[in-house]
């Protein structure tokens, strides 16, 4: 199935559009900016450009260049989905790291990409209609979930529509990263690997620039961020030490994308690649391992078996077997031996639960919420809880409810239906990414399905204790994986829809 480029959209050929635009492919664009029409058309266009860059007041200077940088690369989002997928991977770093150094409403930015790359698809598939790229379980799964979402608008408990709103751009809409990455991959296989290829660059960044934080110190910027909220203060600075996040907004999303990471890079190393791939992406691994450590999450450092032993259970060799078990006694020897020294003291403590005095708060107050998640099936509507409900629902008992976990989440603003269609969605992640993983036969293909299920598993893991998928840049990375295990099968010329 070819992938229509950017002028086949306007294919006619006969209004005068498209012809000035074939015309300006011919004398610029496929001669390689070489033209002296082209060259010619462009600095004449940078003479109004710059006079008025020059005489406008600075913030009227910076609204223009950003439109036109901006305008451009929305067309091109547009038109190239590929690269609009790496630019929403680029913005969602930019937006929770921006965060700390201006209080703009840059997170509509994320938006603004997602709606105009929804669009790029809605128009192609005006001409085309075919819409088998999302003709698959799992993409009934996640149209179902969203369609609940939606109609939590019309959820009778809830007390605040507005919460509604600001919520379910990351609970739901963002999921229609998804549908963009399911079309947009579905035969660009150099598409799909540059992608992945992204995705490790920017995560590998995210490790060392985590310990840069750790080994010299925070920007000004984010120590004044950090000390602005007493609240954020206290989430950092735990155990007498100061947990990093690198480019997160928090430590505990960036020990989560780390741990997940660190299996993901052990996955492909395992795969059959090149030796100078194996040791990039084993430093890489390493280097996340470190930097989770630094973290402070618990969470994360209880994924890292949990994940390796889900890897290791898909394929299930000797080998596999041997190296887990030596793992598992170093593992555990770790864990047993007396140390005063702070981080390798609160990786222990994550793997004594009985003792954690925040996961036996966290079970009782799961206990209190019972009655109300059992006598509303609905739940008390999106954004009832954490940040959304102190700010729309101030006076409501659910606002200052602290739900922690993803699960309990759902539970309270979506009730015990909502609560099933999350885990069910879970569910069918997993098993879409085992199916293709036992069908593909293709060495490559096989590890890179074995690294992204095993990203998924820790995911779901996580969710138990931390809200691990709704933050960015986690969310976006999320949702391209899913696209991601819909579409490798495509590449692997000997995969079997159905055991011989």
């Amino acid at each position: 199935m070819a992938v229509p480029s950017h002028g086949d959209l306007f294919s006619s050929g006969q209004t005068p559009f498209a012809q000035m635009q074939n015309w300006l492919d011919r004398q610029h664009w496929n001669r390689g900016g070489q033209s002296q029409p082209g060259l010619l058309l462009l600095l004449l266009a940078c003479i109004p450009i710059g006079y008025l860059l020059s005489v406008l007041a600075f913030k009227w200077t910076v609204v223009l260049f950003l439109l036109l940088i901006g305008f451009p690369l929305m067309v091109l989002c547009m038109f190239n989905l590929t690269f609009s997928l790496g630019m929403l991977l680029f913005v969602a770093v930019l937006v929770v790291f921006g965060a700390k150094y201006t209080s703009a409403p840059i997170g509509t930015l994320l938006d603004l990409l997602i709606l105009v790359s929804a669009l790029g698809v809605l128009l192609r598939q005006i001409k085309e209609r075919d819409w088998r790229f999302a003709a698959y379980p799992l993409s009934y799964m996640i149209l179902a979930w969203l369609y609940y979402n939606l109609m939590q608008v019309l959820n009778p408990w809830a007390e605040s529509r507005l919460a509604w709103l600001f919520t379910v751009r990351s609970v739901a809409i963002q999921q229609a990263v998804f549908f963009i990455g399911a079309y947009a991959l579905r035969d660009n296989r150099k598409g799909l690997f540059n992608l992945l290829k992204f995705i490790v660059l920017i995560a590998g960044i995210g490790a060392i620039y985590g310990l840069k934080q750790q080994f010299l110190g925070f920007s000004a910027a984010e120590t004044n961020w950090m000390m602005a909220d007493r609240e954020r203060y206290q989430l950092y600075f735990q155990w007498g030490m100061m947990r990093i996040p690198s480019f997160c907004y928090d430590p505990t999303t960036f020990g989560i994308l780390m741990a997940c990471f660190a299996l993901f890079c052990g996955a492909l190393v395992a795969g059959p690649l090149r030796l100078g791939q194996r040791i990039v992406l084993s430093i890489l691994g390493l280097l996340a391992l470190w930097a989770m450590a630094y973290s402070g999450t618990r969470t994360a450092y209880v994924l890292i078996p949990a994940g390796a032993f889900f890897y290791g259970a898909m394929y299930f060799s000797k080998r596999v077997l041997l190296v887990g078990t030596v793992l598992g006694i170093l593992g555990a020897g770790f864990v047993l031996k007396s140390s005063s020294n702070g981080v390798i003291y609160r990786i222990q403590s994550a793997f004594r639960p009985t003792k954690d005095d925040s996961m036996n708060l966290r079970l009782e107050n799961q206990k209190k919420i019972q009655p109300f998640i059992q006598s509303h099936p609905f739940g008390g509507g999106l954004g009832s809880c954490g940040v959304w409900g102190k700010r729309f629902n101030p006076d409501s008992p659910l606002s200052s409810f602290p739900h922690d976990s993803s699960f309990v989440r759902m539970a309270v603003e979506l009730g015990w239906i909502g609560l099933i269609l999350y885990t069910l969605m879970h569910y069918v992640v997993l098993r879409t990414g085992l199916y293709y993983f036992i069908r593909c036969r293709d060495p490559f293909i096989k590890s890179v399905y074995a690294g992204i299920t095993t990203w998924c598993f820790m995911l779901a893991v996580a969710c138990y204790a931390q809200e691990a998928i709704l933050q960015l840049p986690t969310n976006v990375i999320y949702n391209i994986f899913l696209a991601m295990l819909v579409s490798l099968k495509n590449f692997d010329p000997a995969f079997q829809e159905k055991p011989a």
